[in-house]
């Protein structure tokens, strides 16, 4: 027997882990295993493998390096945990992407790119008498590479006078450029026209053609003195103000605004095509002129991962004159390109940019290039790889999970896919519920020894494969009608889908599913109004919530208000706002939170000596509702915060949404931030469900079920089902096959992803596409039908 602290102890042991809700967990995992982390969403298996464990190995590191350099790493903080014994170094593969840039490809993300430019610089045919090239002149993102006019984006944007001016018959004054801003600085605009003597009350299409064309398109910019016509109640002095053209305000605001709104509304107004010097390809002229193959760089780049495997594999590329080099960086390349293709990502291409990305798929790029890293001894932590994945794929992912494992690591995966954990070495089970009724190891050791933990959400599900009980197909009022569509891989799409039904859309990832739903409009014949609920985060800072974003923290300030203390003293609703100066602790701005700078080490959070990390001031505090001050109400669970504001409809509204979709463990103030993806969809679900509908609803989500333990997937089913039930129609896409067992209608793509993929392979009722002949779906659909 080892005991904990010796050097040969094969298990990484945790003792009174108290991370988030976990209640002083301990728990021993042996390493050099594939171990599996499960429990219901919010039980604090996350908390344990990441906030925990990993954080732990994280924090060992930075403790380890010069202190200098930890200057320039941002630190985490020391996990809540009383010891951690036989902890190796630790990688983390999580699901958060970083901000997405359009010159991030798969290419960059899995340094595929940069061995295919090594190819074409070292092994590619030059035109005669040209210099070679380094690798950098074949990338679009150095400047020895960039194509000067598009500067290596592919793509130019320009406007034209119908984008600039939709309504001819109006005067500027009357709006007629209405690409311009409004407000001020549109008035601004218009009167420094009127003051250079164009005529701004006359219609747009009476102007001369040229006198239109200085407006709209000139780069000049004219300073001239504005006389404003004053208004009665104030003067107004003149002031020198300076022209800009509508085409060079849309083009600025695109390029510079850090606002969303602000980019999407100045998109309206241009067009945008490919290049006309690089024809889209983002590179010189220099570097297109190097071929491989008889091709560049850029077709190359812009083939699916699995043909360009084949490419390689055939030789093709060799020119009839295969030199050692070409031989040795080819070889490199298809190594590289195998584990991307064996975890089902074959269908992307080197030039597929990262922010068309799902984070399922973003995470198993990085799953593919670690296979290549060599490290062994390490601790692999992954959240959910088996995230947007078809059934068919999840068996090539446990390949790789376990040629991780072979290599000398151990492989810590927190996941809900009954698959994955029937794979697993090593199940550590927390729960039994959600928040507060969560945070307990219930269990750690082999899979098949779970079954007898009578307190285990998993064991339920993982032990019981039998089909559920057969529900009736509903009879559709109608049929949407779509297409044909043309996009991506999409060729002249056409499908119907039921209207007052419950559609499950499926395929193998890349087959075309989200291309399909995005199609669906509220222009189509038949959608009174649509809703689409997707994953983005719901606030990208820690002052956006989840009270914050269902408007519950209305509610909550106005109750305050009304209290008899906040009228006594004068509180009105914007007291109890710590996103405002008067009721927020000015110390720490009503973060919460300061950050405390340390000679030689980096600066690091901690909370507000004033405040405590209770966002306000001493004199807002006092104010109580039943009890409990503002900040104690938003450390309320959903859960706890819908028996305490059980009295008031309007807070009891938005938290009953709240328990039905299954977040009753979330706090009420925790911040977006902290959030995961299939939570905050589900936060935006809560948020519909509590408006009230009127009329006919059409609701589309993307994989509802991602981050969603079975127990949660059947409460939000139940949830949709409720909303067809009342009417309305709702299509989902889909991996998991129980939910798709259970839809009416099921549309199939595929066959595959990419170019071989993009067409319906099969549509009807669960049990007929479960019989479909070219459908990879039908199989795994057939095991759950009853």
């Amino acid at each position: 027997m080892h005991s904990p602290h010796d050097p040969h102890d094969p298990y990484v042991r945790v003792r009174g882990a108290r991370e988030h809700n976990l209640k002083g967990a301990d728990v021993d995992i042996p390493r050099d295993v594939l171990a599996v982390f499960t429990g219901v969403s919010g039980s604090g298996k996350s908390s344990l493998a990441f906030g925990t464990i990993y954080a732990e190995a994280q924090r060992r590191y930075f403790e380890s390096v010069a202190p200098y350099a930890r200057r320039l790493i941002h630190q985490v903080g020391a996990p809540k945990v009383g010891e951690i014994t036989g902890l190796p170094p630790a990688v983390s593969l999580q699901q958060r992407r970083a901000a997405p840039t359009s010159r991030s490809s798969v290419g960059t993300v899995t340094n595929l790119s940069n061995s295919l430019r090594m190819l074409f610089s070292r092994a590619g045919a030059y035109p005669p008498g040209a210099e070679r090239l380094d690798s950098d002149a074949f990338s679009p993102n150095t400047a020895a590479g960039a194509c000067p006019e598009c500067h290596g984006l592919g793509q130019v944007h320009d406007t034209t006078e119908e984008l600039l001016v939709p309504d001819p018959s109006l005067s500027v004054r009357e709006g007629a450029i209405a690409a311009w801003p409004g407000a001020w600085q549109g008035k601004n605009l218009r009167d420094i026209l009127d003051a250079l003597g164009h005529d701004v009350d006359r219609p747009w299409r009476e102007l001369p053609a040229d006198q239109r064309r200085w407006i709209l398109f000139t780069d000049e910019q004219p300073v001239v003195t504005v006389h404003p016509v004053r208004d009665a109640d104030r003067i107004q002095r003149p002031y020198q103000g300076t022209y800009m053209s509508a085409r060079r305000y849309v083009m600025k605001t695109f390029s510079d605004t850090r606002s969303a709104s602000l980019r999407a509304k100045a998109e309206r107004f241009l067009t945008s095509a490919p290049c006309r010097v690089c024809g889209g390809s983002r590179l010189r002229p220099e570097a297109l002129a190097v071929t491989f193959g008889g091709r560049t760089i850029a077709e190359l780049a812009a083939l699916p991962l699995t043909d360009l495997a084949r490419l390689l594999d055939s030789g093709d590329g060799d020119d009839g004159n295969r030199t050692e080099t070409a031989r040795v960086l080819t070889a490199d390349l298809r190594s590289r390109i195998a584990p991307v293709v064996e975890l089902g990502l074959g269908y992307l291409s080197l030039d597929r940019s990262t922010p068309t990305l799902s984070a399922g798929e973003l995470q198993r790029l990085r799953l593919a290039t670690q296979l290549r890293s060599g490290l062994f001894g390490v601790v692999y932590v992954l959240d959910e790889p088996s995230a947007g994945l078809h059934p068919a794929d999840t068996e090539a992912l446990l390949a790789v999970l376990e040629r991780l494992k072979s290599a000398g690591n151990s492989v810590f995966v927190v996941e809900h896919h009954l698959e994955v954990v029937r794979g697993a070495d090593w199940l550590v089970d927390v729960g039994p519920g959600a928040g507060e009724h969560g945070g307990h190891v219930l269990y750690s050791g082999p899979p098949a020894e779970l079954a007898s933990v009578e307190e285990s959400a998993t064991a339920a599900y993982l032990f019981d494969e039998a089909p559920g009980p057969a529900r009736q197909v509903r009879e559709p009022r109608g049929w949407l009608e779509l297409g044909p569509v043309t996009r991506h891989n999409l060729r002249a799409v056409t499908a119907e889908f039921p209207i007052g039904a419950f559609t499950a859309v499926t395929g193998v990832s890349g087959s075309g599913k989200s291309t399909l739903i995005g199609a669906l409009t509220e222009e189509l014949e038949g959608v009174d109004r649509l809703v689409r609920v997707d994953q983005k985060p719901i606030g990208r800072t820690p002052r956006s919530n989840l009270a914050t974003y269902t408007g519950l923290f209305d509610v909550v300030r106005k109750v305050f208000a009304d209290t008899e203390e906040a009228r006594a003293r004068g509180f009105g609703v914007g007291r109890f706002s710590f996103n405002v100066a008067g009721g927020r602790c000015e110390t720490c701005q009503g973060e919460g939170f300061v950050s405390v700078e340390l000679l030689f080490l980096p600066s690091t959070y901690a909370p507000c000596p004033d405040c405590g990390g209770a966002r306000y001031n001493p004199e807002t505090l006092e104010v109580a509702y039943r009890g409990r001050s503002i900040a104690e109400v938003l450390d309320l669970t959903v859960e706890a915060a819908a028996e305490f504001f059980a009295g008031t409809p309007a807070a009891s509204r938005s938290l009953d949404t709240l328990l039905d979709v299954g977040l009753g463990y979330l706090r009420l103030g925790q911040p977006a931030t902290e959030l995961s993806g299939g939570e905050a969809q589900r936060i935006k679900l809560a948020g519909e469900l509590q408006r009230g509908r009127r009329g006919h609803t059409l609701y589309l989500l993307d994989e509802p079920t991602t981050g969603l333990h079975p127990a949660d997937v059947e409460v939000l089913m139940d949830r949709l089902h409720g909303l067809v039930d009342a009417g309305h129609t709702v299509v989902v896409v889909e991996h998991d096959m129980t939910v798709v067992a259970d839809a009416d209608w099921v549309i199939d793509l595929g066959p595959g992803g990419g170019d071989r993929g993009g067409r319906i392979v099969a549509s009807g009722p669960p049990e007929r596409v479960a019989r479909a002949a070219d459908s990879v779906t039908a199989p795994y659909l057939a095991r759950v039908i009853p």
